[in-house]
């Protein structure tokens, strides 16, 4: 008889965090489903609904090393690989980073002869 009172109290423990992460989640992340919809799902369906949340809506990758800090969205990720490097959550002085300073002296090198080679053929014609 204890063993059916612990097994209730786990499941209720995974409801309760299922609706919390639910709402956590920032809108346009959930997978398959919208937000709203994953939410009325896991308290419609208690159980069920907090399986399948965890298995199939959950966006993946949101732990961090920090203890469970939502992490930048991959899409976000993919396009700035400065959202990648290791350390990124600790503030840094970009002073110090001389290989970050390189590749935007470089960048913006590159942009402003791309600039003048445009305003010749410009003027050229």
């Amino acid at each position: 008889m204890p063993f059916v009172g612990v097994f209730g109290l786990l499941l209720l423990a995974l409801w309760i965090f299922c609706i919390i992460d639910v709402i956590r989640t920032p809108d346009g992340e959930t997978n398959h489903l919208p937000k709203m919809l994953w939410l009325l799902i896991v308290i419609i369906i208690p159980t069920v609904g907090s399986i399948v949340w965890l298995v199939l809506g959950r966006p993946q990758g949101l732990l961090s090393n920090d203890g469970g800090a939502r992490g930048a969205s991959p899409r976000v990720a993919n396009r700035f690989p400065e959202y990648n490097r290791p350390g990124r959550h600790v503030a840094q002085n970009p002073d110090d980073d001389e290989a970050f300073l390189r590749s935007l002296r470089e960048r913006v090198e590159e942009q402003r002869r791309a600039a003048q080679q445009k305003d010749k053929k410009e003027d050229d014609q």
